[in-house]
């Protein structure tokens, strides 16, 4: 399957970079390129990528927004934000947003390729090292005036489940740390997803954090 790719930066020479390896890339295809917030939503909207690649901080209308815009549609395209760690405060809003997870800008182009097929796959970047780290530090950043969420409904195997998303764990070592098989692991993913009503993974971390299971 070929990946359909849509890149969302102000930067020229980010996009270039991202340019030149998406089209080295035998099962990648880059659609189409955007300047803007205002520009990638139209785009997407017109070529339905599978993985929209969005910088936050764009004039005008910014990744954020323009993240909240695309998920709100209901289409098929998932959205990677693109952030500067040590500059950006708005990782959260972004997941908030409905990004399927977020890369940072100085990581080697072979890792983001490797973090556009798994959400292309349907996961998403909650992974250890460095999203586990950005997890930690902005997760747990309740929106203004938001009350602590309460979760109920699911049985005390899905809360640990849960809890252990939250925590940034792949399906493997969740599947080890609770002594069961990765098949099993995916059918309780597929309960919570439904019982809470989360989009993804992603989600599913957010929804662990505001609920109070797990923190940074």
């Amino acid at each position: 399957m070929t990946i359909r790719v849509l890149l969302a930066d102000d930067q020229p020479l980010v996009r270039a970079a991202l340019r030149m390896v998406i089209t080295d890339a035998d099962d990648l295809e880059l659609v189409g390129e955007a300047g803007t917030g205002t520009e990638a939503v139209r785009l997407t909207a017109e070529l339905a990528p599978d993985v929209v690649v969005m910088d936050i901080r764009m004039p005008g209308l910014d990744g954020i927004e323009a993240t909240r815009q695309i998920t709100a549609g209901g289409g098929p395209s998932q959205v990677i934000v693109l952030t500067t760690f040590d500059e950006d405060d708005y990782v959260y809003g972004a997941l908030r947003a409905g990004a399927a997870g977020f890369l940072v800008k100085d990581m080697a182009l072979e890792e983001i390729l490797a973090a556009v097929r798994v959400v292309a796959a349907g996961d998403a970047l909650i992974a250890p090292g460095v999203t586990r780290r950005l997890i930690t530090e902005f997760a747990d950043r309740p929106a203004a005036g938001s009350a602590r969420r309460t979760v109920s409904g699911i049985t005390d195997r899905e809360r640990e489940v849960l809890v252990l998303v939250g925590g940034g764990r792949s399906n493997t070592e969740i599947a080890e740390q609770l002594n069961l098989s990765i098949a099993t692991v995916k059918t309780y993913l597929s309960r919570l997803l439904a019982k809470l009503d989360a989009r993804d993974r992603v989600q599913l971390v957010i929804i662990a954090y505001e609920a109070g299971l797990v923190s940074a």
